[in-house]
């Protein structure tokens, strides 16, 4: 009993003396003291700050172009990833197709030479000639599987093809359609095809090329049909030498294409003359036909056959300015979307072929592509195109 009436005594004494410590030390230093104070608080109140700017997403602003079909992907795929990715929110910037998608870039540009960053944008989708023009103007970030891991995942050629600088995340080729009740066995191979349409006069139709990429996949692949396969993959001027032969095919064939020379624009142009019977084969877009069957706009006696080797086919692309100060969430997006499942989805509701490899996608979706993948080829020509568009009006649509 003793014993703890003396411990008590010395706690007692021991809180005293710490107590009169304190004071002291607030006294000899009330500057000092007070800094350490306001540090202390400021560091509290930062550490504080800090916890909630960790716990606030980071967000990203992500411009894309196109029709209502690619609205409601991204309005799809960005819930699962910010599900998965709590701390990053994705502020989705919809430009309808034909309205903005140059503004957007003359933006990010602007931005760049007035040394304001970005401009807001942290990811943008559009097509090839954007992304050439982007790599002229040294405006978008070079990607590596380091910072996206399933790029890995993506075609090393196609990727080798933009100098690594966007991320083909869907892709759709141009293959034939045709009206399986008149025609039993579909061309395999572009000769195959030549003489199909001479002996079929006027059952054959292409689009004028400067309207809509089935047609000017026609035109590439026969002009590009007498040139070495890597040549495909080159936007050299010299090259136009080699171009001769494949217009003087083209020309002879204009008296056995539709109307003996008539050309529909766009893509829909000849798509509705096979909706119509007017012919019976045209090169089309694989995701225009899918769709088109599934609204019933097609008949379903159409059919698709991929050439080999095949007409080429055309990814869409999301691009990251370089100045952009979100990459880090802008890479984990792109790493997500690049998955076998987001992948999954977009081949469900775009109708087009994966961004990433097909063997790498699950089964069900390989099957369903079964005969129009084989030989599907990717055309990187640059401004070439251009200009083969102007000639195919000089030599072929003004005989």
């Amino acid at each position: 009993m003793l014993r703890l009436k003396k411990s008590s005594a010395l706690l007692f004494l021991l809180m005293l003396s710490l107590v009169a410590l304190s004071a002291c030390g607030g006294k000899n230093g009330s500057s000092g003291g007070n800094t350490a104070a306001s540090g202390g608080s400021a560091g509290a109140s930062s550490s504080s700050s800090s916890g909630g700017a960790a716990a606030k997403p980071v967000e990203f602003a992500f411009y894309f172009t196109g029709s209502e079909n690619v609205k409601d992907l991204w309005d799809t795929l960005t819930p699962m990833f910010e599900a998965k990715n709590p701390d990053i929110k994705v502020k989705l910037v919809y430009i309808p197709s034909g309205t903005g998608a140059q503004p957007t870039y003359d933006r990010i540009a602007a931005a760049k030479q007035a040394g304001k960053g970005s401009g807001g944008i942290d990811l943008y989708e559009d097509g090839l000639p954007t992304v050439t023009k982007g790599q002229k103007d040294d405006m978008w970030d070079t990607l590596s599987t380091s910072a996206i891991p399933n790029l890995a995942n993506v075609d090393e050629q196609t990727m080798k093809d933009v100098g690594y600088l966007a991320v083909p995340y869907r892709s759709s080729a141009v293959i034939l359609a045709y009206n399986s009740d008149k025609v039993k066995d579909a061309p395999g191979t572009l000769d195959e095809l030549y003489d199909w349409i001479r002996k079929h006069p006027e059952r054959f139709a292409y689009n004028d090329p400067s309207t809509g990429g089935a047609g000017s996949s026609f035109v590439q692949s026969t002009v590009y049909k007498f040139l070495p396969e890597d040549a495909i993959h080159s936007s050299d001027p010299a090259i136009e030498k080699q171009w001769d032969q494949g217009f003087a095919l083209l020309k002879d064939l204009g008296k056995y294409v539709y109307g003996k020379g008539i050309y529909p624009k766009k893509n829909q142009g000849t798509l509705d003359l096979l909706a119509s019977g007017e012919v019976d084969m045209i090169p089309a877009w694989s995701d225009m036909v899918l769709q088109q069957l599934e609204e019933g706009t097609l008949p379903k006696s159409t059919k698709l056959k991929q050439l080999s080797p095949g007409f080429n086919g055309g990814p869409t692309y999301l691009m990251v300015p370089k100045l952009s100060d979100k990459k880090e969430a802008v890479y984990k997006f792109l790493d997500f979307v690049m998955t076998p499942e987001a992948q999954s989805i977009i081949v469900q509701k775009m109708h087009g072929f994966p961004g990433i490899k097909l063997s790498s996608m699950p089964q069900s979706i390989q099957d369903s592509f079964q005969g129009v993948s084989d030989g599907f080829r990717t055309f990187n020509i640059g401004d070439l195109g251009t200009d083969i568009n102007k000639r195919w009006q000089s030599d072929v649509a003004a005989q």
